[in-house]
């Protein structure tokens, strides 16, 4: 047998370098290193320096996205810049033929999400959404004991998320911790960004993934921080098989731990911690057991798809209904502040930097998973109409319609970080 002919390292260009586009950007570098990719440019208001550059070459950089690709001839872009301009920036790349990463989550708005979905099917290139989670070989082998009965008949996916961010954390950027800035969408809250994972990931457990598989979505929104977005709320979702996905989580945490998806069973369960690839399945009749799983990179994906080898893991339609829950917290009314009550301000992890914690929420969030209850159905004080900040006469939950055909639409002039 012949030797196979040696792959052509892909042009790519980087948009959105620093911040949580490092992480891209050492991926990259690796994948260079393994002939897989060539970084040709890097879009970033400020040029990264030498040191930043290492083993990357001499990309070529500028602010102009637009520009950098047609000067470049780039085959790939990977897209990292802040949440209002990723649509602006992902129909740029479509209409010159350029296949995409688009970091999560893909836009502020499903009429952003349709427009780039729209872009793409008429350019015909590969968009590969950048939920990691989604790559993990833990979500089909967890399908697959579902569909065999493992468990017994489904009743429920829920989700869990007690993370920690101090104040310092929503004065990184000014669109951080921010719903709109500027007459543009942005919807920076914990659900949507931070542990957006943990909404896409327990939808595509449960099998309900495309925006057609979720009929109704109700939301609890609250913060304790002083910003526009959520900081601790909870998502309640109905899918089209009548079944129900229930997500709680905050960036208020007393103790920080591992977010996780648990798939509930008439006789067992499946507890998934999804940033470890970690799998527990209990269930009558058997041991635990515990599996960890490999993981699928998500560019090395859409590179292998872009060339022929292999399925494209998260496209844009899988993540319909992920942006169905984004819609939602979109055009809920705006979080409630939770009140004084309720919340305590600790040292953070830095000397002079403080963060709110929100005292119990760590076992609420626990609970939330376990039942599938929101805050207000647990019992919650601040979460019950009596008992919040705001008017006595709002519901906790906001109903939304399944998929509105008109948004506000951002404009994003050159991306900033």
């Amino acid at each position: 047998m012949s030797p196979a002919a040696p792959r052509t390292p892909l042009p790519l260009v980087l948009a959105g370098a620093r911040g949580h586009g490092r992480w891209h950007l050492e991926n990259i570098r690796r994948l260079q290193q393994a002939g897989t990719v060539r970084l040709v440019g890097i879009c970033e208001l400020d040029p990264l320096t030498g040191a930043e550059l290492e083993g990357l070459g001499e990309p070529a950089q500028s602010a102009d996205f637009a520009a950098l690709l047609d000067a470049t001839e780039a085959a790939v872009a990977v897209i990292c810049t802040p949440i209002p301009t990723h649509a602006d920036l992902a129909v740029a790349a479509a209409a010159r033929g350029v296949h995409l990463l688009l970091e999560k989550p893909p836009a502020p708005s499903y009429a952003d999400f349709e427009r780039i979905s729209d872009a793409v099917d008429a350019a015909g290139v590969a968009c590969q959404v950048g939920f990691q989670s989604l790559g993990s070989h833990a979500v089909p082998a967890i399908r697959a004991l579902i569909a065999e009965g493992a468990i017994g008949e489904p009743m429920g996916v829920g989700a869990a998320g007690a993370w920690a961010r101090d104040e310092a954390y929503y004065r990184r950027a000014p669109w951080a911790g921010r719903r709109r800035m500027n007459g543009a969408d942005v919807v920076d809250g914990v659900l949507t960004n931070p542990l957006a994972h943990a909404v896409a990931t327990a939808l595509a457990v449960d099998g309900s993934a495309r925006a057609d598989d979720v009929t109704r979505v109700d939301t609890e929104l609250f913060r304790a921080n002083a910003i526009e977005s959520d900081d601790t709320s909870f998502v309640g979702i109905t899918t089209a098989r009548g079944g129900r996905v229930g997500v709680a989580a905050t960036l208020c945490a007393e103790r920080p731990d591992e977010p996780y998806v648990i798939a509930h069973g008439s006789r067992g369960r499946i507890t998934f911690w999804y940033k470890q690839d970690r799998v527990l399945v209990q269930r009558a009749g058997h041991g635990p057991e515990e599996v960890l799983h490999g993981r699928t990179d998500l560019l090395e994906n859409l590179v292998e798809h872009v060339a022929g080898r292999a399925e494209l893991l998260v496209p844009p339609a899988s993540t319909g209904a992920f942006m169905k829950v984004v819609e939602a917290v979109r055009t809920a009314p705006d979080p409630h502040p939770l009140p004084v009550e309720a919340w305590r301000s600790v040292p953070g992890e830095h000397e002079g930097v403080r963060r709110r914690v929100v005292p119990g929420i760590d076992g609420l969030v626990a609970a939330s998973a376990d039942t599938l209850c929101g805050y207000a159905e647990l019992g919650t004080f601040w979460a019950l109409p009596d008992g919040r900040s705001g008017s006595a006469s709002d519901s906790p939950g906001t109903r939304v319609p399944a998929a509105p055909s008109t948004s506000r639409s951002p404009t994003a002039e050159t991306p900033p970080r």
